[in-house]
Order: C-alpha cells, then sequence, then structure tokens
C-alpha cells in the first residue's frame, strides 16, 4: 500500500511542471490547456484564456481515445497542459493521462502560478 505523499511524488515525478509562459507558448502553438478545477471554483476566480473545463472526475471520459465525440484534440498527439489550484489535482490527472498513453502532459500548476505571470483569463 502506498501513502497519498507517495503517490503524488510519484505523479510530479512523471507529469513534467511547466511556467506559465511556457505554457502560453505552447497554447499558441496549438496545446489544449485544460482546468482540472470544480465549475465553483471557475466561477468565483475564472479561467486561463482559451483553457478548456474539464472537472478531474470526468477527465479520463473527455479523451478521444475514450469518447469519440470528447473534446477536440484531446488526443495522444497533442500536448496537453493540466492545472488546478495548486497543482497537486493537476499532478495527479497528469499521470492517469500518461497511464493511457498520453506523452505530452505537462504541469501548469495553478492558476494562481498563471495570474503572478499577469497572463490573460476569462469568466465563464
Amino acid at each position: 500500500m502506498k501513502t497519498f505523499q507517495e503517490i503524488l511524488k510519484e505523479a510530479n515525478d512523471s507529469v513534467p511542471s511547466i511556467t506559465p509562459d511556457e505554457a502560453k507558448s505552447l497554447q499558441d502553438n496549438g496545446a489544449l490547456i485544460i482546468d482540472i478545477r470544480e465549475l465553483e471554483e471557475i466561477q468565483v476566480s475564472g479561467k486561463v484564456k482559451g483553457s478548456y473545463h474539464i472537472p478531474r472526475g470526468l477527465l479520463e471520459f473527455q479523451t478521444k481515445l475514450v469518447n469519440p465525440n470528447g473534446l477536440e484534440g484531446f488526443d495522444t498527439e497533442n500536448t496537453i497542459i493540466l492545472y488546478c489550484a495548486s497543482g497537486g489535482r493537476a499532478a495527479l490527472a497528469g499521470k492517469a493521462l500518461k497511464d493511457l498513453g498520453f506523452e505530452k502532459v505537462f504541469n501548469l500548476g495553478g492558476l494562481k502560478d498563471w495570474l503572478v505571470a499577469e497572463l490573460p483569463v476569462e469568466e465563464i
């Protein structure tokens, strides 16, 4: 049996972290940025401009691997960038995607990191 800390460390070790500026550059070149927070969180703070909202509990179900009607571009060929409030859920979600065969998965961390970099956000 593993502790939660061990599981989180494993996820952080397997999903590279990137800076907001790196994420923005990748987004400008076709990468998907996915906000995995709950809707209530996004309603309070907004989300990365141009990002997609898929709550953590539904993430795997919205990939093209599982759902032909899933998010366009959410496939193993594309670069996927995940973020949440602080980066923990994004790391765990990224590890799950890696386990499904996604290779280009990155952890942006939390929305706060994007805001500190003064990059654009949008309300929903």
